[in-house]
């Protein structure tokens, strides 16, 4: 018998599909975007948890200004996001992001690509989606009975997404289809995760930290009306506007 032993591998390598923010730019103008990030979300850096961010330049492939890339992953390192790909510049700005240490990403498929060019593109800033852009088929409704926890995430692809308890400040629920919310909603709901306008949210404690309908976002703060803050809600999309309304 021989003295070697077998030793096991200390690591695998899997594919994998995770869920990024995707961050359609549309000015190369760093002051803008630093203003236009202070307007919409304030000092508000919770609103995100880190989560990692795909920057698509498609609609500023051929602006003469240059990106300032390390302002932009600054400015959006300060509210919570990782910044870690880039996808649909020219040949210059893709070299740029990767020498600010981004990864290229695969392009749009180009009926997506061509929709990120008409007139009525979503309002800034981003848009939940997964990088791997594939046609789902239709999948039984996603279900959750237990309590969700701040940092948890539930994703429903090709389905809808049922909580039958609350989902707490931190906590996030994305849906491809409807997302329901039979308690309590404190943390973010993402309705439409790949671009269905007719998606919507429906909850019996209206609390969020921040809904959106097929990348239509709106942080939710103090200022709700009174016959739906912490009472049964919709929210659904009228064009390129969220209307939240009495259940």
């Amino acid at each position: 018998m021989s003295g070697e032993t077998t030793q096991r591998s200390g690591f695998d390598m899997k594919s994998a599909q995770l869920p990024v923010v995707a961050f359609a730019l549309r000015s190369t103008d760093a002051e803008q975007l630093a203003r236009e990030f202070s307007e919409r979300f304030g000092n508000d850096s919770e609103l995100f948890d880190n989560d990692p961010v795909l920057i698509d330049l498609v609609q500023v492939r051929d602006a003469e200004t240059p990106i300032d890339f390390a302002a932009l992953t600054a400015l959006l390192r300060q509210y919570r996001t990782m910044p870690v790909a880039v996808r649909g510049g020219n040949a210059q700005q893709m070299q740029a992001a990767r020498e600010a240490g981004l990864i290229a990403a695969p392009e749009a498929p180009p009926a997506r690509a061509a929709a990120a060019e008409k007139p009525a593109v979503r309002e800034v800033i981003h848009e939940v989606e997964v990088v791997k852009e594939v046609q789902l088929p239709a999948k039984t409704t996603v279900r959750v009975d237990k309590p969700m926890r701040s940092g948890q995430q539930v994703y429903a692809a090709g389905s809808d997404v049922v909580v039958n308890a609350v989902v707490s400040f931190g906590a996030e629920v994305i849906a491809d289809g409807n997302v329901h919310v039979y308690g309590p909603l404190r943390g973010r709901a993402v309705a439409g995760a790949r671009g269905d306008t007719s998606a919507r949210i429906y909850c019996t404690c209206f609390e969020p930290q921040l809904v959106s309908i097929a990348g239509i976002y709106r942080t939710v703060e103090s200022d709700l009306p009174p016959d739906v803050a912490g009472k049964p809600a919709m929210v659904r999309l009228d064009g390129e506007k969220l209307l939240i309304e009495p259940l």
